[in-house]
């Protein structure tokens, strides 16, 4: 068994594969993807009618630019000098994809919330993603230079330290962490901060099925059935009912015992195609509509396609063929708690699935609002957040001894953050471009 001294030895020997200082660098190759075309490849084999509605969102700012655009970075960071101090990524871990939601034991909790890209690689990657949108989002909302920079090093910093103060915990210690939801309230000063949080926290908490029934659905002929609201959201056709149907029972047995009996006691009542995202738009997503005692007992559960991973041609080969199997495999090594409906199976024409709750108390901060203060507190959030979820797949002890006591790695990743929001805003740029040329269609305001 390798001792800890041994991991750190080999930690603090991946600087000579990438030194701290070297993560600061972004200069696009030579040979760089056009990246709307990058876009559009990702969106060949998605739902044509709706990648309007992708391109759309996604040229609305910068920041919902980098939102979708998780493929075109993963290419410019595999470019790059890597640790090769591998953990399960999230693949796609920008400010938006950390939020609120609820644990079995319906404790509120802050971590990660989006795994769709989720795949094993250098930990720096979900680091550098994440400073990345942290500038982009200050730059967006006006910020100075300097509180950009200070926000994405707040963050790495988190980050370091997090990751430092994990590596000398023991396992079980470090698998059971978790970021309370209420334990934020203490980090904030200012008596109007700490009401905003706390009406954020009773928001997530009211974001339930039941919630959701009423706001999704009505009644026809006496009977519940989900809205119809296109084309973000429209009523699925008897072929597709059908086939809904047969995978849910395929999806059930990807649960526990435990599990698929508590789903037994609901019954199917109603489905429809659901637009969600940016980066997701033009996936086959659906939701469902379960009851349970009675028809004031709702279950909404979200069947998202899942595809192949944007990190796949960058890196070796994952332990997960199955591309469904391989977001909640991810999803569930990676989050402190997770959905108790978490599951996944293969549906028509051989295409992958995941199951999960639409609504489980799920909320999410507005980084459009904030000011650099309160983003600089939200990004060391996020690292912190992203710190714990890496030490559960990755050798903590050596991503620590890498990361070393000082600074370098967070003062070189935040310069990085500062360089790439400045090719983010060119990429947007040439969306627009491809949109107002004709390349692309773009539906705005969907």
């Amino acid at each position: 068994m390798t001792t800890p001294a041994e991991r750190a030895r080999l930690g603090k020997a991946a600087r000579k594969r990438a030194s701290r200082s070297s993560h600061g660098a972004w200069i696009p190759s030579a040979d760089r993807p056009d990246p709307v075309a990058v876009l559009e490849r990702q969106g060949a084999d998605r739902v044509q009618e709706l990648l309007p509605i992708r391109y759309g969102r996604m040229s609305a700012s910068p920041f919902a630019f980098l939102r979708g655009a998780a493929a075109v970075m993963t290419g410019d960071l595999a470019v790059q000098r890597d640790t090769g101090l591998t953990v399960q990524l999230c693949g796609d871990a920008h400010l938006l994809n950390f939020g609120l939601f609820a644990s079995p034991e319906r404790a509120l909790l802050f971590d990660l919330d989006d795994f769709d890209e989720t795949y094993p690689g250098p930990f720096e990657w979900d680091v550098k993603r994440l400073v990345a949108s942290i500038a982009v989002a200050a730059r967006d909302n006006g910020h100075a230079e300097h509180a950009a920079r200070d926000a994405a090093l707040a963050a790495a910093t988190a980050y370091r330290t997090s990751m430092r103060r994990l590596a000398g915990l023991g396992e079980l210690a470090v698998w059971y962490e978790r970021i309370d939801a209420h334990d934020l309230l203490t980090l904030i000063d200012s008596t109007g901060d700490r009401e905003r949080v706390t009406t954020t926290l009773d928001r997530a908490r009211r974001r339930t099925s039941l919630q959701a029934l009423g706001k999704l659905t009505e009644q026809v002929d006496g009977e519940r059935r989900i809205i119809h609201d296109p084309p973000l959201l429209e009523p699925v056709g008897a072929p597709d009912m059908a086939a809904l149907r047969k995978i849910f029972g395929d999806y059930r047995s990807t649960l526990s015992e435990e599990r698929r009996l508590l789903l037994d006691r609901y019954h199917f009542v109603d489905a429809a195609r659901k637009v969600v995202g940016v980066g997701s738009v033009g996936t086959r997503c659906f939701i469902v509509l379960l009851a349970g005692r009675d028809a004031a007992d709702p279950l909404f559960l979200q069947i998202k396609e899942a595809m192949r991973s944007v990190l796949e041609d960058h890196l070796p080969q994952g332990p997960y063929r199955h591309p469904g199997h391989r977001v909640v495999a991810g999803q569930r090594l990676l989050q402190a708690a997770g959905d108790i409906f978490l599951g996944w199976m293969t549906g028509p024409q051989g295409r992958a699935f995941y199951w999960r709750q639409l609504r489980d108390m799920k909320g999410s901060a507005d980084v459009t609002s904030m000011k650099p203060a309160e983003l600089s507190l939200y990004a060391g959030l996020c690292g912190t957040a992203l710190a714990r979820a890496h030490a559960r797949s990755g050798d903590r002890i050596a991503i620590a001894a890498y990361l070393g006591g000082s600074d370098p790695f967070d003062r070189a990743v935040a310069d990085f953050a500062l360089r790439y929001a400045v090719q983010n805003a060119a990429d947007h740029a040439a969306l627009g471009e491809a949109i107002a040329s004709g390349v692309v269609s773009s539906l705005p305001g969907v």
